[in-house]
């Protein structure tokens, strides 16, 4: 217990609070039982560090434990907390829950029976927690967190700090994104960047071997945390790891199930499946058809990668900009607005506004005939009441 302690203070000690990602002011900390889910590489550990620095707590009341760290291979999360609130402990931030074998079953334990032991943790996007042992849905409330958005990577890199715009503002008041656009600021001369390097926190710190590190964290999401998935055959991650490079070289496009299962030797049967299994990594998006279910089988109208510097890291010569577009778009909005594929556009926003997206020659042919409909063009710093410059959309969050 001394040890983990001991490695909490130290972690604290390394943990700045200059940035903090903008779900850390709407999450409720009041609650007992918070969960924090998102892909790997997102933030969500620093995320919780933060909130137990900003207390300044003696690691004795307070501490941070991982879950995957050695010491859990022979004491019980259950006794460890137990003699942790008996030495005067009453907040536990667990690490990446999913490691620990029976984490949901334990913690439901510690929720009931300490019921003045707050517990903070982080897991997997992968979990499905209403499915765990003990089904934590009606006990934790839980966040998702997605990558940094373009307004986020501007303040982290400190080039500028601007508060978040809402869907409706930015659909019908041009002028309150046209008023950032100065002399100072100028979005586009940053926006490629960030397509290429800004989704992760470690590429904005590290982007030398930011390639790198996510082809690292793909395999190890498919090869380590899909095991966690009760339904996925781990023995099939080869194949799975083949259905991602493919993908990645084609998209955004409408899945031909039946060339997808040649080419990476998966059951045709079972594509769909496989496609939900990416999704729920955050790995892949899936965007379905308006009108249609949104079931595991159902095939979707439109796979994409589901960043752009996934994108750019797995794609690399194949990542053509039509793809990025989209993609940003799909990134920065499916957070908090849902998506589907309209019959006529390229997106469907909440069951009622329609956009396409395309290059700064973009015409509105498309979508002249539909009601709630607007042009996204990339390449321009400033809009109108029908024309939607892209990179504005990078500030919804």
């Amino acid at each position: 217990m001394e040890i983990l302690l001991e490695q909490s203070d130290r972690l604290l000690q390394h943990i700045r609070l200059d940035f903090k990602r903008y779900l850390h002011n709407e999450i409720n900390w009041k609650e007992r039982l918070i969960g924090i889910k998102g892909a790997r590489g997102v933030g969500k550990t620093t995320l919780l560090l933060q909130h137990l620095k900003q207390l300044a707590l003696p690691a004795y009341k307070a501490a941070y434990f991982a879950m995957d760290d050695l010491y859990f291979s022979v004491h019980s999360l259950k006794e460890t907390a137990d003699t942790f609130y008996k030495q005067g402990g009453r907040l536990l931030v667990l690490d990446e829950v999913h490691k620990y074998p029976g984490w949901s079953g334990e913690t439901k334990n510690l929720y009931d029976f300490y019921p003045d032991l707050q517990i903070l943790f982080t897991g997997s996007s992968i979990i499905d927690i209403s499915k765990e042992v003990g089904d934590l849905s009606r006990r934790a409330l839980i966040y998702d967190l997605p990558g940094l958005s373009f307004r986020e990577y501007l303040i982290m890199k400190g080039i500028a700090n601007f508060q978040a715009l809402t869907l409706k503002e930015i659909l019908y008041q041009p002028e309150s994104y046209g008023k950032l656009v100065d002399k100072k600021f100028h979005p586009l001369e940053y926006f490629s960047d960030y397509l290429k390097h800004g989704y992760y926190p470690f590429g904005v710190e590290h982007p030398a071997s930011l390639y790198q590190r996510i082809n690292q964290v793909v395999r190890t999401i498919v090869e380590i945390d899909m095991a966690e998935i009760p339904t996925f055959d781990i023995r099939n991650a080869k194949k799975m790891l083949q259905l991602v490079e493919v993908i990645a070289g084609q998209v955004p496009f409408k899945p031909n199930i039946k060339e997808l299962g040649e080419k990476t030797q998966i059951h045709r049967n079972s594509i769909n499946s496989y496609l939900h299994y990416l999704e729920q990594a955050k790995i892949i998006a899936l965007l379905f058809p308006a009108g249609k279910s949104t079931a595991t089988l159902q095939k979707p109208e439109k796979i994409y990668l589901q960043n752009t510097t996934l994108l750019y890291a797995l794609a690399r010569e194949s990542a053509n900009i039509g793809s990025v577009r989209e993609t940003f778009f799909h990134s920065m909005v499916s957070p908090s607005h849902p998506l589907v594929a309209p019959k006529t556009g390229d997106f469907l926003i909440d069951n009622h506004y329609t956009l396409e997206i395309g290059g700064s020659a973009k015409k509105k042919m498309q979508i002249q005939l539909t009601d709630n409909g607007w042009i996204v063009k990339d390449g321009i710093e400033t809009g109108s009441n029908e024309v939607i410059p892209l990179w504005v959309f990078g500030f919804l969050y």
